[in-house]
């Protein structure tokens, strides 16, 4: 039992950096019916962004909690200003072409930026410099870390204050009303293209705290780490209920607890034949699994009209 308290702390950890990329994917697709594959890279450069200016404000002197914030800071200025642009760039003129061009761009745009940060970081693992404490606590036979503790609560808060955000404010109102169908917005004087704009620039400042939690977590950050990352969170979006808000929240979560505990059993279920460097195949059959048997997604209605 301990065994599996412990491996669904560590999952709830991953689940929330999960989540909160996969809420980037939800809102654009949410209101642009875009599944904008670049996302992933977005959260690759917050990374790499805040590991630079981490990097700096140590040298500086400052202390380690005032690094923490003004790197995330920095870091999210750097991704708000590339979804801008990729937004106005790639995505706005084709609005109106069909779906396979978006697409198509998106995953172009994902290659530029890996390509990109290959080229200002060069192919190297760097290593994030240890900001947050590390101490463990023990709670009913769970070890716990100070840093996992810390990724939780930071993810939930971020998540609540988005929810919140869309569903009981007037932005939230016009962000809505432009997914539910841009013109009629329009007609009662919502900009449709300052909506859009704000969501690649909310998604972008999830995608930079996801980045800086996912490097401080795990000690390194890389030029190809978003990748992976993407494909996950974009799987979790897409079990939640792609374009549901709290559906990208629990898609995060529950795709991060089974993969941790597929890491942790797959040794005895296959008698030690396969170990937990394969734990990334759960994500894969989790979304085959989704597509096939509910392509809705847990929490969503909408995704057959959409497709």
């Amino acid at each position: 039992m301990d065994i599996f308290l412990q491996q669904v702390a560590n999952g709830l950890t991953l689940g929330s950096i999960y989540a909160l990329v996969a809420l980037g994917y939800t809102l654009v697709y949410g209101i642009l019916g875009l599944i904008n594959f670049a996302h992933g890279e977005v959260v690759m450069v917050g990374a790499l962004a805040s590991l630079a200016a981490t990097k700096f404000l140590l040298a500086a002197g400052l202390p380690p909690p005032v690094v923490f914030v003004l790197a995330f800071l920095f870091a999210a200025v750097v991704c708000m200003t590339l979804g801008v642009v990729i937004e106005r760039i790639a995505y706005r003129p084709l609005r109106n072409a069909p779906r396979l061009a978006p697409l198509i761009t998106a995953i172009g745009v994902s290659i530029i930026l890996q390509q990109l940060a290959m080229m200002i970081w060069g192919r190297s693992y760097h290593a994030m410099p240890q900001l947050l404490p590390e101490t463990a606590y023990v709670l009913g036979g769970v070890q716990i870390t100070a840093i996992q503790l810390i990724i939780v609560g930071v993810a939930a808060l971020t998540m609540a204050a988005l929810l919140v955000l869309v569903n009981r404010t007037r932005l939230g109102r016009a962000m809505r009303a432009t997914a539910e169908n841009p013109g009629i917005a329009a007609l009662m004087g919502v900009d449709a293209n300052r909506i859009i704009a704000l969501a690649f620039l909310i998604g972008s400042a999830l995608a930079a705290l996801a980045g800086m939690l996912v490097a401080s977590n795990y000690g390194i950050a890389h030029y190809n780490m978003g990748f992976m990352l993407g494909l996950k969170a974009f799987t979790a979006a897409v079990l939640g209920g792609i374009g549901n808000l709290a559906g990208a929240v629990v898609g995060g979560l529950l795709l991060g607890v089974i993969e941790a505990l597929g890491a942790g059993y797959i040794g005895d279920l296959t008698g030690g034949v396969l170990g937990s460097q394969y734990q990334d195949v759960f994500a894969f059959f989790v979304l085959i699994g989704v597509l096939v048997l509910r392509p809705a997604g847990l929490l969503g209605e909408q995704v057959a009209e959409r497709a």
